[in-house]
């Protein structure tokens, strides 16, 4: 089993990352993302939160070999339940890939929350084990290690794709607020 995990600070108010993350996809640094489905939302009523399952297709670029060695295409499918907590300031998305799981499983958990020391801040950390199940030990090491350098690619190229999501969100929240206060949002 390979372990990930990467803290980074966005400069925006938590408010705003966890609106923001719902228009993520598309964006122009993640093309492998082809679709965002929802299958299933609902409200507890008592305390606020908000769960979401959606489905997740990516087309991945993986080397033929490795597509040789694990029987599978390019199109993947993960499963992600998002829960945003409002009082807490909290949403904690745990995803998993459904696509040869039983091979090679990727857990990964996001948590976007108040920043600890600056509130105008959000603390993004993300987490994820990556571990070849049924794959001799010898060659599952060699998939773990190709997956966790792939995945840390993908996290990179992610956080760069949501921050330029979040620069056109402000900007756009922005535009709004200016209507409003000159009369023009009617």
């Amino acid at each position: 089993m390979k372990l990930f995990k990467s803290v980074h600070d966005f400069n925006y108010e938590w408010n705003l990352v966890s609106t923001a993350q719902w228009q993520k996809y598309p964006n122009e640094n993640c093309p492998h993302v082809q679709h965002v489905d929802v299958l299933n939302r609902s409200v507890d009523r008592e305390t606020g939160v908000l769960t979401t399952e959606r489905l997740i297709t990516v087309e991945q670029n993986v080397p033929s070999l490795i597509r040789k060695i694990l029987g599978t295409g390019t199109t993947q499918y993960v499963r992600e339940i998002s829960i945003i907590d409002p009082k807490a300031k909290t949403l904690t998305m745990r995803s998993i890939n459904l696509t040869m799981a039983n091979l090679l499983k990727v857990e990964e958990t996001i948590v976007y929350q108040v920043h600890p020391e600056a509130k105008e801040k959000t603390q993004f950390t993300q987490q994820a084990a990556i571990s070849a199940g049924n794959v001799m030990s010898r060659w599952g090491s060699i998939v773990e290690d190709f997956s966790l350098k792939r995945f840390q690619q993908n996290a990179a190229v992610g956080r760069e794709g949501f921050a330029k999501v979040l620069e056109r969100f402000v900007v756009m929240a922005e535009a709004a607020e200016s209507n409003k206060v000159a009369g023009l949002d009617q």
